[in-house]
């Protein structure tokens, strides 16, 4: 099942192993059963102080549990556990025998102080590149609390069940039963919704925090660059951010940034995140800025006001929110976003295997969007606003060579319909003849390009009509003492590299402005 250099690799990990696990597994005669005995044979080679057992207990089959011996087994992998989920399994492994996990101690603490039972079910694809993180942090849960369990089900080998549930969207977790959440989860954000008094005591500490001398806000690239670049100055710098990484964990390939030849988004998120971390940075993750009030205003310091009711203050602020996916605002859209309407199609893509989807926008994204689709569904229709696409050439032949492609130009969304329960359709209206059309599908790919998080700066700093902050070359807003940087901005051209750039700016220029004031 896994090369020799994978099984090395393997065998190396395991070699940390601190104490004995035991591996239970339900197997049947079906391929995938047998491509798992394979695998769980694999992983036996590779350290003796695994062991195996077969049962025929487990509701899901294939399966297998990993746990310790003697003792009922809290973390089940429904499904190969390869690719993306490849990871969690040798944490599961590593965390299961004594490795100890890297996450700060207070997270453990918490972890370990839940009290209930909690039966999570996370179903994932192993295409997706955020389903990892969500699975990895329940497992980790499970390894550390009693009362925790936590199984992975790939909903492309247990499709009944994805059917049954009406699941659209990965990942999707559940506990007790229950839909718990959809879309990528950081062990913060699972703890901060089980554990209630979890925000209450966040927002307390907060509160209690000195004043920085520059606070930055948001954690994506041009955030990270501006908190690296105010530290190495020696002074007060915190990252305030809704989840660190920003719009870089949605994206699944990167090949254009310099010196990287490739990479992936939650790679590139977890390297600006460690780097940071080598400097004294306050970073608060999970926080989202509700309000801006300027020095004026507040007689002295800049302070921004959170949405949990806490507030910071700062001797300067760089705003780097950067920016999210762009929805149609269509009737139906989001009474049915994640029940078939989606927005990521590495990661939902499996889920509609052979069948019907469309794709919304005819850009370079929407274009590379419906060729990988193609290869998945069952066909796949393009519609884009203009009478002409706008993405390279070179994709646009790519696109027209695929036998389950349609485009359509010159089409309007005007709503997004289903049966309550999931999408079943479209409706568009064709610009030159202005004839409403529907389609018949089951999902919509909407791929539309960016807004800028800046609602909540409306009357604070000067926004253009597309909501972008207006700034100059050095990174000023129209507010003393506030900065800008990134994809939230007026700076042109939105890309990884220049939002960096950007974020290096902003820094020095807070850093003038208070070596000068």
């Amino acid at each position: 099942m896994l090369d020799a250099a994978i099984k090395g690799q393997l065998k190396a990990y395991l070699e940390r192993l601190q104490r004995p696990i035991e591996l239970v597994a339900t197997l049947d005669d079906s391929a995938k059963g047998q491509e798992m005995r394979a695998l769980l044979a694999d992983i036996l080679e590779c350290s003796d102080k695994v062991s195996l057992r077969e049962t025929a207990d487990a509701e899901l089959s294939p399966s297998f549990a990993v746990g310790l011996p003697g003792e009922t087994p809290r973390i089940r992998f429904a499904g190969l556990p390869m690719g993306h989920e490849f990871t969690s399994l040798v944490l599961a492994l590593l965390q299961t025998g004594g490795h100890p996990p890297k996450v700060e101690q207070s997270v453990i603490d918490q972890i370990k102080g839940l009290q209930g039972s909690f039966n999570f079910e996370t179903y994932i694809s192993l295409s997706c590149h955020n389903c990892p993180d969500v699975v990895q942090a329940l497992n980790l849960m499970a390894v550390l609390n009693p009362n925790v369990t936590s199984t992975m089900i790939d909903g492309a080998m247990f499709q009944d069940r994805v059917n049954a549930l009406q699941i659209m969207a990965v990942p999707t977790t559940y506990l007790n039963g229950a839909e718990f959440g959809a879309g990528r989860m950081l062990i913060e954000e699972i703890l901060a919704k089980v554990d209630t008094g979890a925000a209450a005591r966040a927002a307390e500490q907060l509160a209690q925090k000195e004043a920085f001398d520059v606070l930055v806000v948001g954690g994506g690239p041009a955030g990270a660059a501006a908190a690296i670049y105010a530290a190495r100055k020696g002074i007060r710098t915190g990252v305030l951010a809704e989840r660190f990484g920003g719009q870089v964990m949605d994206t699944l390939g990167i090949e254009n940034f310099i010196s990287v030849k490739e990479t992936e988004g939650p790679k590139l998120a977890a390297a600006l995140e460690e780097h940071v971390k080598a400097y004294a940075v306050d970073i608060m993750n999970l926080q989202r800025a509700a309000k801006l009030l300027p020095a004026t205003e507040t007689g002295g310091l800049i302070e921004v006001q959170l949405e949990n009711g806490a507030s910071l203050k700062s001797k300067s602020v760089i705003l780097a929110t950067g920016a999210r996916w762009r929805e149609m605002n269509v009737p139906g859209e989001k009474e049915y976003k994640a029940k078939g309407v989606c927005f990521c199609p590495h990661c939902d893509g499996p889920l509609f295997k052979g069948k019907r989807v469309a794709v919304i926008g005819g850009g370079n994204s929407g274009v590379e969007a419906a060729i990988d689709l193609a290869g998945i569904v069952g066909h796949v229709t393009l519609l884009e606003f203009a009478d002409t696409l706008r993405a390279d050439a070179v994709l646009q032949t790519k696109l027209t060579s695929l036998p389950n492609v349609s485009v359509i130009k010159s089409a309007q969304t005007t709503e997004v319909t289903g049966d309550g329960q999931k999408v079943n359709g479209l409706k568009y209206k064709d610009r030159v003849s202005g004839e409403e059309k529907q389609i018949e599908l089951e999902g919509i790919f909407v791929q539309i390009g960016l807004l800028p998080n800046t609602d909540w700066l409306k009357g604070t700093v000067d926004l253009t009509k597309f909501g972008e902050i207006q700034i100059d070359a050095k990174g000023h807003t129209s507010v003393p003492g506030v900065f800008a940087a990134g994809d939230c901005t007026t700076v042109p051209y939105k890309q990884i590299i220049i939002a960096m750039g950007a974020g290096a700016t902003a820094s020095l220029s807070a850093f003038d402005h208070l070596i000068r004031s």
